[in-house]
């Protein structure tokens, strides 16, 4: 059987790219077009609503007292170096893999950049149900959001193809 090779960063970084490059340029137009906290409905149960989320996740830490930006800043430049580092590793064949983990690195970089220059994230797309809102989020956490998911599912497509050898 012939060796695979490895990934390359042209394979896998036109990924990333567009993930920062989505993220930022919705980010910019949600701050220039619309106003902190006022909701612009789209559809039914669903608004652009700009926040500024100073935390990570559900807004974890965000009344930390500024010390959680370089905390945030640190975390996030070893997950980014982490995930190059693996994506160097995997092989041509491990393409949902080296998706996923494009996705998660665009998505971890986009929030990265925020957080670096304004020391918050910028949120706006609200999903609720009547007076249930799911906490705002970004495009940057989407990506990390479908990048998890989908090495979710690779990790149990790989399970199944290990044990049925």
């Amino acid at each position: 059987m012939p060796e695979q090779q490895t990934n390359t960063i042209k394979q896998w970084a036109w990924i990333s790219l567009l993930v920062i490059l989505l993220d930022q340029a919705s980010k910019l137009a949600a701050d220039a077009y619309l106003n902190y906290h006022q909701p612009v409905s789209i559809i039914p149960m669903f608004n652009l609503t700009l926040m500024y989320n100073k935390g990570a996740a559900f807004s974890f830490l965000s009344n930390a007292g500024g010390w959680q930006r370089w905390f945030f800043i640190v975390v996030s430049l070893t997950i980014s170096i982490v995930l190059i580092v693996w994506l160097s590793k995997l092989k041509t064949s491990q393409k949902l893999q080296t998706t996923s983990i494009a996705l998660i690195l665009g998505g971890a970089i986009g929030n990265l950049i925020d957080r670096s220059i304004y020391g918050y994230v910028i949120d706006f797309i609200d999903v609720f149900y009547q007076q249930h809102h799911w906490p705002a989020f970004n495009i940057a956490d989407s990506a990390i959001t479908i990048g998890a998911i989908l090495l979710i599912i690779d990790s149990f497509k790989n399970h199944e193809q290990n044990s049925g050898q």
